[in-house]
């Protein structure tokens, strides 16, 4: 028998980014991949900084399902929320097409919703607001899909974890070490309650000290903002702008009204999608 196969699909938080060792990065699900107890497993890790739900879709799981995993974690969706093309319905089509195609050969799915950058960097109001209207609906869409598709899925967007500064590395976008253990330790509980491990659960005690304010600041400045401002930043100063009318006008509540009509529009084409797609019984 061959060991359990574990495929590992995202950006770079399963990249592992924020978490360091030997000149790499390591992460919370090569640290899950550690808490099978006696099983023998085989650790792929395909997830890229800085992909996106189509990169992830086009280029990882292809590969992915190739590899036949036994287990297999998608966790993306947040760099959609910080580009200028972000669309509910392409980021929902895309989902549900990876989804099905590991579930229906076998796979065991690992999912998770996850905060919005907006609120991690503490952004002002107005330019907070928009990226966590969106990240509400990446997380809304994983959250029925993942039920849909019998996914062990992680509440990762809320929680105490949320709050520990020494559980983020020094961008804050992405978990420190801390953060990455934390996020292991709370998989492998849903997968042991599901009874699909009954190995010890990763360690919480981290290796490294967390870094300092100063770093935080340095890494935030020459690192996130720089790769981030030329495509993101004009859209969201648009949608600040349009936050602020919206505000002064008292009618803020129809931004989150369209946003959660777009996510029900994406959901419904999906379901729409897989009524045609069914076979007609005689």
């Amino acid at each position: 028998m061959r060991p359990l196969r574990f495929v590992a699909l995202g950006d770079s938080l399963t990249e592992g980014v924020g978490d360091p060792v030997d000149g790499g990065w390591r992460g919370w699900a090569a640290l899950l991949a550690g808490g099978f107890g006696d099983t023998p497993v085989e650790f792929v890790n395909l997830a890229v900084s800085g992909a996106q739900t189509r990169e992830v879709l086009e280029l990882q799981t292809p590969v992915g399902l190739d590899l036949e995993p036994d287990v297999v974690s998608v966790v993306i969706g947040v760099n959609d929320t910080l580009r200028r093309t972000f669309d509910i319905h392409a980021v929902a089509a895309r989902l549900d097409e990876m989804y099905a195609g590991f579930t229906g050969r076998g796979a065991l799915l690992l999912t998770a919703c996850l905060p919005d950058p907006g609120a991690m960097l503490g952004l002002p109001g107005v330019l907070a607001n928009p990226l966590a209207r969106r990240q509400r609906a990446v997380n809304t869409v994983v959250h029925a899909l993942s039920e849909r598709y019998g996914a062990v899925h992680l509440h990762a967007a809320e929680g105490e974890w949320l709050s520990g500064r020494e559980m983020w590395s020094a961008d804050r976008l992405h978990p420190g070490e801390r953060g990455h253990r934390q996020l292991a330790i709370r998989f492998h509980a849903l997968l042991a309650e599901a009874g699909v491990t009954a190995g010890p659960a990763p360690s919480a005690a981290p290796e490294r000290p967390a870094p300092g304010r100063s770093a935080s600041l340095c890494r935030l400045a020459t690192g996130w903002v720089a790769r981030r401002c030329t495509d993101l930043l004009p859209q969201l100063l648009r949608l600040a702008a349009q936050e602020v009318r919206h505000r002064a006008r008292g009618t803020s509540a129809r931004l989150d009204l369209g946003a959660t009509h777009a996510v029900a529009a994406a959901l419904a084409a999906l379901s729409v999608a897989e009524h045609r797609a069914e076979p007609d019984v005689a």
